[in-house]
Order: C-alpha cells, then structure tokens, then sequence
C-alpha cells in the first residue's frame, strides 16, 4: 500500500513540477514566472518531506528550512524588483 501512495505521489508531484516548468518557459509576464518559481520550490518541499516521510527519518528538516526560507526570500525580493521595473 506505501508502495502503491509513493508511486502515486511521485507521479503527482512531477506533473505538478512539469507544468511549473511550462509557465516558467512560456509565461507571458515577470510575476507569472516568479509565481511559477515559487510552486516550483512549494513542489520540491512537498516532495523533500514526502521522501522523509516514506523513509522515516527527520535528518531533512533543516534542508526543508533553508528552502522554505529561500523560496520566501526569493519570492519577496522578485516582487519588489518588479514593482520597481512597472513604477518606472
């Protein structure tokens, strides 16, 4: 049955990331490709603590963290970089 979830998960999780991977490419404006960015890292935290819960062990915590922390970083930074660039 765990077998069965993790199969289901990682497929769910690489469309998720293949789809993020699109608008990022295709997307028409700055704040399209930072939202897709930040789905992107929401994806590999989601699948970082999937890893760690299939395997049951919390050694990857700190490494869910840094990446949460950097996702919000990034993600504010990004935005004011672009209210900057349309304010012009």
């Amino acid at each position: 049955m765990i077998a069965f979830l993790a199969v289901a998960l990682t497929v769910l999780l690489s469309v998720t990331a293949l789809l993020a991977l699109a608008r990022i490419y295709l997307g028409p404006s700055l704040l399209d490709r930072v939202v897709a960015a930040d789905l992107l890292l929401a994806t590999m935290l989601g699948a970082v603590g999937a890893e760690a819960a299939v395997n049951r062990h919390a050694t990857t915590l700190p490494v869910l963290v840094v990446l949460s922390l950097l996702g919000f970083v990034g993600s504010v930074s990004l935005v004011r970089f672009a209210v900057r660039e349309e304010a012009r």
